[in-house]
């Protein structure tokens, strides 16, 4: 097809912008986001499977290098309270019921600050024009 020059020659002048949706795996944003969910769902157990999903991703992905402070703090807020529950003589029949409240908010700030870093690294800015912003 030929296009015309016009639309050409504009598209070479916008820059793109980088979102968090661009830059980061989708099953990283899935699992930040199920983790809390799950947590305050009371399926807590079940939630071992994002942790270890993000801990790997943080690990192995380079486009997630930038989070794996952030993510292997959740993983450590997670794992404490399922290291007290498996320490534990007689533990609960689930880490839900086990979890002390504190923890559980501990958890769900850590997936807090995981998910407004990965929004806030690369936020949503306007699009440039001949290196003039629009506004």
């Amino acid at each position: 097809m030929n296009y015309p020059t016009e639309k050409v020659d504009s598209m070479k002048h916008e820059t793109s912008i980088v979102t968090a949706q661009q830059r980061f795996p989708r099953y990283f944003q899935i699992s930040s986001w199920a983790i809390p969910v799950m947590v305050v769902g009371q399926f807590s157990m079940i939630a071992l499977l994002p942790v270890l999903v993000l801990v790997i991703a943080s690990l192995a992905d380079s486009r997630t290098r930038a989070l794996r402070p952030w993510t292997l703090g959740l993983a450590v807020a997670y794992f404490i309270p399922l290291a007290i529950m498996k320490l534990r003589a007689d533990p609960a029949q689930s880490l839900s019921k086990d979890m002390h409240p504190i923890l559980l908010a501990l958890i769900v700030a850590a997936a807090a600050v995981l998910l407004a870093r990965m929004y806030r690294i690369y936020p949503r800015r306007p699009r440039q024009l001949h290196g003039r912003q629009r506004g």
